[in-house]
């Protein structure tokens, strides 16, 4: 009995507190040090296409992406980025922009200053920041060119494309090892020391802590977890969650979910992404989307009000709820950016759309507002739930139309300003 004791005070507890680690600031947006898990995305628009990217860009800031890194790969690129942040700032749109370099980094920052000092952050991989004999002094450059312009560096280690000397020589140590351990093993710690001995080697040059960001992705959700589980036993600095390649669709969203999960009730992670590769052209905001829902749902911060919806059964023949259900959760999402202003506090809402009568009255009252529809076979009627009473029960073809204007009267008058509050309960009609 004492064990389950225990057991419920740590359930209790909720998620582990959070790994400690140094705070950064990339723009406007504070990263680490116990500020808030921010949310993170990428384009995949050709970086020269400046319109385009903006419009991405937009986009993704837009759906909830506090910082959206673009890629930095050639010197129409490079270019193009001032321009890129110039629209945005026109459009109202503060949103940090990284740039992703790989190979030549060091020369496009030099040969465009102004790509320089447009950018929040610099994201670098060690694997391929330079080869041999060229890699301590190209990386030097970056970290120079982020001194120079005041920025902040992500040291981003990624499986794909380890450093290979750093590994080569790891491999050669374990083999002669008198207890070797799995090649696996000493890749993970290749991906660990890369990040680290990189950090090491910036703060040597003279970039501190509190400007730097590290990220150690692989694609295989046990890998990930034992990488950024050593990551953040040996360091204290701030750290960049994700599962690189994740995949499409349903696979990419359930191994993200899976991997950040873990990690993130282990306390590790400050900032996070959802690598999602999306249909041929897909919405590129769905991995923003699902970023929010993993923070949201494991209770780490509220983004938009939340609909629960049963999933339905044989009681529920009807697609009226689904459509319900459908429209809400959409009609929610759209109208976010407008109401985060209009409606403080409005992100913790809880809205109920359910089925039939077997928990359908009962989980509308656990929801600030709820409804529950008629099931196969049962009245044709829906009562409708206000903070755990009933508030009235709608009836006829309109019944999604009316509920639909009830949230919205829920809304206004409870988070509508100075003293507002919920819909005050009659009797039930």
């Amino acid at each position: 009995m004492s064990d389950l004791k225990e057991r419920t005070k740590e359930i209790q507890a909720g998620p582990k507190g959070r790994h400690r680690t140094v705070q950064v600031t990339v723009g406007n947006v504070k990263v680490g040090g116990g500020a808030p898990i921010v949310v993170q995305s990428m384009t995949n628009t050709d970086t020269a296409d400046i319109e385009g990217t903006v419009t991405q860009v937009a986009a993704l800031a837009r759906a909830g992406s506090e910082m959206v890194r673009i890629t930095v790969d050639r010197d129409e690129a490079a270019a193009a980025v001032p321009h890129i942040r110039e629209k945005l700032d026109k459009l109202g749109i503060d949103v940090p922009l990284i740039g992703d370099f790989h190979y030549i980094g060091h020369k496009l920052l030099a040969d465009h200053p102004a790509c320089a000092a447009a950018l929040s952050k610099y994201r670098i991989n060690p694997g391929n920041v330079g080869f041999k004999n060229k890699r301590d002094t190209q990386f030097t450059d970056i970290v120079e060119m982020a001194l120079k312009h005041g920025k902040t560096i992500r040291i981003g280690a990624n499986w794909g494309s380890l450093d290979q000397e750093l590994l080569t020589k790891l491999m050669e140590e374990n083999a002669k090892s008198p207890n070797p351990i799995d090649a696996r093993a000493v890749t993970r710690e290749a991906m660990v020391q890369s990040a680290l001995l990189s950090a090491a080697r910036a703060e040597e040059i003279g970039l501190p802590k509190d400007r730097m960001i590290l990220s150690a992705k692989v694609s295989n959700v046990q890998d990930l977890i034992a990488v950024y589980r050593e990551l953040a036993a040996r360091s204290d600095y701030a750290i960049h969650l994700g599962l690189t390649e994740a995949g499409m669709g349903s696979k990419g969203i359930v191994a993200s979910s899976a991997a950040l999960g873990i990690l993130l009730q282990d306390g590790i992670g400050d900032t996070i992404r959802v690598s999602l590769t999306p249909e041929p052209g897909g919405d590129r905001t769905v991995e923003v989307k699902v970023g929010q829902e993993i923070l949201q749902t494991m209770g780490f911060r509220t983004f938009v009000p939340l609909v629960a919806a049963c999933p339905g059964c044989g009681r529920t023949t009807s697609t009226v709820f689904q459509e319900l259900a459908r429209d809400i959760q959409s009609f929610i999402r759209d109208e976010m950016p407008s109401w985060k202003t209009r409606y403080p506090g409005v992100e913790e809402l809880n809205v109920a759309v359910m089925g039939c009568i077997v928990n359908g009255p009962g989980e509308s009252k656990h929801a600030d507002i709820g409804i529950s529809l008629p099931g196969t076979g049962e009245t044709p009627a829906a009562p409708v739930f206000v903070d755990g009473q009933k508030f009235r029960t709608l009836r006829g073809p309109s019944i999604a139309t009316d509920f639909k204007a009830l949230v919205i009267d829920y809304i206004e008058q409870r988070y509508g300003g100075a003293g507002a509050k919920a819909p005050e309960v009659t009797a039930a009609e």
